[in-house]
């Protein structure tokens, strides 16, 4: 009994009429069956414009060509583009915000100063808290090191910091009433704040009472450090630290 009832509703199925297409539906169909004849499939991938800029520092100079060779240092030394690095003090870590505005929170200090109790005392500065000011120093070097080197000048900046960054110290040590220096070995952090302290501070000491613009002086450093020069203050800084952790061994 259940084979017939099988039966008899397969061939229902079989005598119902099939639905026709409608016309739209076929001309769709006939437009993709002459789309995919005609057109060869590329296995090319498809390259979307998303309308969105390369961030350039000033908009004048670009953060991808800036190669980092000293590994130790790459994930200190940040590079996230942007055209106007200020991120007003929100980034608590320092790996954290951009190396160009490093540079630029170093030299908003009050002038070389003078030491008080061996602590050296910058009170008063024409730099301190001007942020605005200050950037456009840096931009107004930057242009200088482009013009003078033909180079980009963030490549020259990396360059300088990678050469400026001693890689020893020496820190005193008391044991058995007895203090000593010990020579030890730096950590990356340190090494990137170190190179960028002493590149600013001889910037403001080669425009102090000096014909020089701080501009200037910040190009002709930067310039000095990316070559290894001895002239420059911070390569003379690290010779002089890593010399000094030398002779404590």
């Amino acid at each position: 009994m259940a084979d017939e009832i099988v039966a008899n509703n397969s061939e229902k199925k079989a005598a119902k009429p099939k639905k026709a297409a409608t016309p739209v539906v076929e001309a769709a169909a006939e437009m993709a069956v002459e789309a995919t004849e005609s057109k060869p499939r590329s296995n090319r991938k498809k390259s979307f414009d998303t309308g969105i800029e390369e961030a350039l520092l000033f908009e004048k100079y670009s953060y991808k060509d800036v190669v980092i060779n000293d590994l130790s240092l790459a994930n200190y030394i940040n590079m996230v583009p942007k055209s106007y690095p200020n991120v007003y003090g929100r980034q608590k870590h320092q790996g954290n915000v951009n190396v160009v505005e490093r540079l630029m929170n170093k030299l908003m200090r009050g002038g070389t100063g003078h030491k008080v109790g061996g602590h050296v005392i910058r009170t008063k500065g024409q730099l301190q808290g001007k942020k605005l000011k200050v950037m456009h120093v840096v931009e107004d070097a930057f242009d200088i090191i482009a013009k003078n080197t033909k180079k980009n000048p963030l490549q020259i900046f990396v360059n300088a910091l990678e050469r400026a960054a001693p890689i020893e110290d020496t820190t005193r040590v008391r044991y058995g009433g007895i203090s000593y220096n010990v020579a030890v070995d730096i950590s990356s952090i340190r090494r990137v704040n170190v190179a960028i302290n002493n590149l600013a501070f001889s910037a403001v000491i080669g425009a102090f009472k000096n014909r020089k613009t701080l501009s200037e002086a910040l190009a002709n450093e930067l310039i000095l450090a990316s070559n290894n020069d001895p002239v420059s203050y911070a390569i003379k800084k690290r010779t002089e630290s890593e010399r000094m952790a030398r002779s404590a061994r």
